[in-house]
């Protein structure tokens, strides 16, 4: 296993500003998924969702996951749905250490109604909407974290300094 940190969680648990930070503690490239996923094709992931779907972004994102995760000793963070495609759950486990970033619905909710970029969260109600996304994901999330924390009102660099911590010594 190479000495790599992925972050899951859902949207607005601070997978991405936790990452850009933990990476800068640790010494490690950092890397985002919606990020890259940008960077390669030029358009927002709004842009995408109106003209591919979500399949068409999910299959984007499987890519990205395959090529990131063989990078060595990077942080990763990925986007919310990320884990519900079984080869990413795969990669993630298998090339690096899995920490759940975990964050109620309310600062969810909190954390993602000032960001654009949100096409899941584009409909009626926002917060119907995370609920049947934590439905759906938070045990595939459990299963998959070699760590867990929980970032409710908590600052970035609490969150990190927990991250590096256990990365330092996991046992």
């Amino acid at each position: 296993m190479n000495s790599s940190v992925f972050l899951i969680g859902p949207m607005g648990a601070g997978k991405t500003a936790v990452g850009r930070r933990l990476g800068q503690e640790l010494g490690m490239e950092f890397y985002d998924t919606d990020l890259e996923i940008q960077r390669q094709t030029g358009v927002d992931i709004g842009f995408i969702f109106e003209k591919e779907g979500e399949d068409g972004f999910r299959r984007r994102e499987v890519a990205a996951i395959e090529r990131l995760t063989q990078l060595p000793s990077i942080v990763l963070a990925t986007g919310g749905g990320a884990v519900i495609h079984p080869e990413n759950r795969s990669r993630l486990s298998q090339r690096g250490r899995v920490v759940y970033l975990r964050a109620s619905i309310a600062q969810q909710l909190r954390r993602t109604r000032l960001k654009a970029n949100r096409p899941l969260l584009d409909g009626e109600s926002p917060e119907e909407t995370l609920g049947k996304l934590a439905q759906q994901r938070e045990r595939i999330y459990e299963e998959m974290a070699d760590l867990t924390i929980n970032t409710n009102g908590r600052k970035v660099p609490a969150v990190v300094a927990e991250i590096v911590s256990w990365f330092q010594d996991p046992g």
